[in-house]
């Protein structure tokens, strides 16, 4: 076993390397805590839908309650995540230059240990999700197919991103079927639209390791656009807007959220204005910002639905 408290090569000078106990420090790194913006990008979804379902309902009685209950499922979910992700790619992980001093390739823990901990986090998740109507709680459920493929798609599809994108939007789906008890077009259409936008930011975030994963075969969305890497996100960030737009509409919202759309929108054009593929470092701080972006819509969207539950 190595040392415990030497760091992840693309995380460093956080809380966990100062603060957190030597023990605890593999386990944190293992599901991000040290650097949550995960954890926030699976948040997302799930707060906007929770905000424009309460709109709809004219009740924002249970939101407060409903948004905290998905900040602790995102962050439990999210962990239980990464270390699944982890156990299936230390392999791969300790190919690569930014990856291999993650704690499974660097043998900080072993395999049994980081699945112990994966089933703890996913029981914080079960603990959240129960606290729901029972169809939230088996759409809650449903999820895990995905999430449990997902790591494996980077082998055998150009598109790994895109079933990304169906786990991380998974929440578009939740708050309709926790407000509602139910899925309609609305949910389904902003679902599609937060797809759009996970296909976008990761694409982005996987041109930090896109010679890498050329090196030893892992495919991925940067290394398959490559230099028409801005036309590609024209072409999802477009569609995100568009589509989250369709679902604003559907839902008969106020213009808070509209003007949240178009923070939103003017965010990510942003990031294609000032992307270079061949700056790891930007490509790292664009990917980190679109916590900012879906706070911005997120904002506009609880705005109307206070609005309109006045």
């Amino acid at each position: 076993m190595s040392d415990t408290s030497a760091r992840v090569a693309d995380s460093t000078g956080n809380w966990v390397d100062t603060l957190a106990p030597h023990w605890a420090r593999p386990y944190l790194r293992l599901s991000r805590f040290d650097r949550p913006i995960g954890s926030w990008l699976l948040l997302m979804p799930c707060w906007w839908s929770a905000a424009l379902a309460s709109g709809m309902a004219h009740d924002v009685r249970r939101l407060p309650l409903t948004i905290v209950l998905f900040f602790i499922g995102a962050f439990a979910m999210r962990g239980a995540g990464c270390a699944w992700n982890d156990i299936t790619d230390r392999d791969l992980d300790a190919r690569v230059e930014r990856t291999r001093s993650r704690p499974l390739p660097a043998g900080q823990i072993t395999v049994k240990q980081a699945l112990a901990f994966l089933v703890a986090l996913a029981l914080v998740g079960l603990v959240v999700l129960l606290q729901f109507n029972r169809f939230a709680v088996v759409t809650g459920i449903a999820s895990l197919v995905v999430v449990a493929v997902y790591p494996f798609m980077k082998r055998v599809t150009w598109w790994p991103q895109v079933f990304l994108g169906l786990a991380f939007s998974w929440g578009a789906l939740m708050g309709f079927a926790v407000t509602f008890g139910r899925i309609d077009i609305t949910a389904l259409v902003l679902y599609a639209g937060s797809i759009a936008w996970v296909i976008g930011y990761d694409t982005i975030y996987a041109h930090q390791d896109a010679e890498d994963d050329a090196l030893i075969g892992v495919k991925s969305t940067a290394r398959l656009f490559g230099a028409h890497t801005h036309q590609a996100l024209i072409l999802f960030y477009g569609l995100a807007v568009v589509l989250i737009g369709v679902a604003l509409a559907s839902g008969d919202v106020r213009w808070p959220a509209w003007l949240g759309l178009m923070a939103f929108a003017a965010h990510l054009a942003s990031q294609i204005v000032r992307l270079r593929i061949d700056d790891p470092e930007l490509c790292k701080r664009l990917f980190y910002s679109n916590k900012h972006a879906g706070l911005l819509l997120f904002a506009g969207l609880l705005t109307d639905a206070v609005m309109r539950a006045a």
